[in-house]
């Protein structure tokens, strides 16, 4: 079967089964729905996968599957013959900032010396805009403490790996949305702690000495590793060079489902009013990011890049520090809502530039 045939099916299966989905939600059957809904996202994704413009999306709508089948069968991703799937959390996301280490090196901080400028500016705005946006609304909203404390972090959070990803879809400054979040990155074990416990120290009890090393284990000795790897074995390993990207998703999307399934009783309890949260918190990151770039007199390109840098958040990582912490099911909630939201967002916003971008350029050329 060609791949154009194997995205077409699954596109008709994914359409098949929103038909029946919607079938069975007239007809009242809602509990019975589930199976169909799962399988319509899970197809959907996949055929993205063969369609050029929304191919893009195809990750976020593959989460948005995951998420619903940890809602629907949280005993899938609770344990296994009486293991704990919650204990991959932390290896997970150390394999995870392994990848990140291993495809890191010189080119990731070519920006720093470059334009030095838009770097800072691009730190600054992500450890100082999201983690103040995150404390505003845990303290707007009436979460149990440790539910808002899960909002700061994820206002704590460095970029988004993927934020290099949109920032070429957006057409804007790839290198420097990879130099922000290199860098936010390798600061986090400094400055989250400290952010913490300025922030979120009213609502739950801030180890900062222990979270510091908790996350210098979880991050800069993976990123180490992965520095090493990529000094001493980068190009004789090929088919690990190839699969990270697809492990690293993987991890991801394990990691969602982990949580789902832990703090499946507060979503369902709370599920939409933080989902609103996550997504005036992310939208917001946008804007912020994007304005704050611009009082600082950077060019629209750049401007772009830290808007998508500032909004997107490391959800993975959160997910790590909150299980370090012990309560992945309530801190750890606004990470695994993040994900499906943040990518959504963000493949809305890098459509819209881009097409800025195409109109500018023939303009351009038309004028020339």
């Amino acid at each position: 079967m060609s791949k154009n045939l194997f995205y077409k099916a699954a596109l008709a299966l994914s359409l098949i089964c929103l038909m029946v989905t919607l079938g069975m939600i007239f007809e009242d059957n809602i509990s019975s729905a589930g199976p169909f809904f799962v399988t319509f996202l899970i197809a959907l994704s996949i055929s993205f996968r063969g369609i050029p413009a929304l191919k893009g999306l195809a990750f976020t709508v593959f989460i948005l599957g995951v998420s619903a089948t940890a809602l629907y069968y949280p005993v899938l991703f609770t344990s296994v013959n009486g293991f704990e799937l919650a204990l991959l959390i932390t290896p997970l996301v150390q394999l995870i900032m392994f990848g990140t280490g291993s495809s890191m090196g010189y080119k990731d901080f070519v920006e720093l010396y470059k334009s030095p400028k838009s770097v800072i500016v691009g730190v600054l705005a992500q450890f100082i805009i999201m983690p103040l946006l995150g404390f505003l609304l845990a303290k707007a909203t009436d979460f149990p403490p440790e539910i808002s404390a899960g909002i700061i972090l994820l206002g704590c959070a460095p970029t988004s790996v993927t934020a290099s990803l949109f920032a070429y879809l957006a057409k804007a400054n790839v290198a420097l949305a990879i130099t922000v979040t290199s860098l936010t990155t390798l600061l986090a074990p400094l400055l989250i702690p400290l952010l913490m416990k300025l922030f979120a120290d009213g609502f739950i009890e801030i180890d900062v000495l222990g979270m510091m090393w908790g996350m210098i284990k979880m991050v800069l000795l993976p990123i180490a590793a992965g520095l090493l790897f990529n000094k001493l074995l980068s190009g004789r390993a090929k088919w690990l060079d190839a699969s990270m990207p697809y492990v690293s998703m993987f991890g991801v999307a394990l990691i969602v489902a982990i949580i789902m399934a832990a703090g499946r009783d507060s979503i369902l309890n709370i599920g939409f009013t933080l989902l609103m949260v996550v997504l005036v918190h992310n939208l917001l990151g946008y804007l912020f990011g994007y304005l704050g770039a611009r009082l600082c007199r950077l060019n629209e390109r750049d401007c772009r890049t830290i808007a998508i840098a500032t909004g997107m958040q490391n959800a993975g990582l959160v997910s790590g520090i909150a299980k370090v912490m012990g309560k992945i099911a309530t801190v750890g909630l606004a990470s695994a809502i993040c994900g499906p939201i943040m990518g959504l967002t963000a493949s809305v916003l890098a459509s819209y530039w881009s097409g800025l971008a195409a109109k500018e350029n023939s303009g351009n050329e038309t004028v020339g």
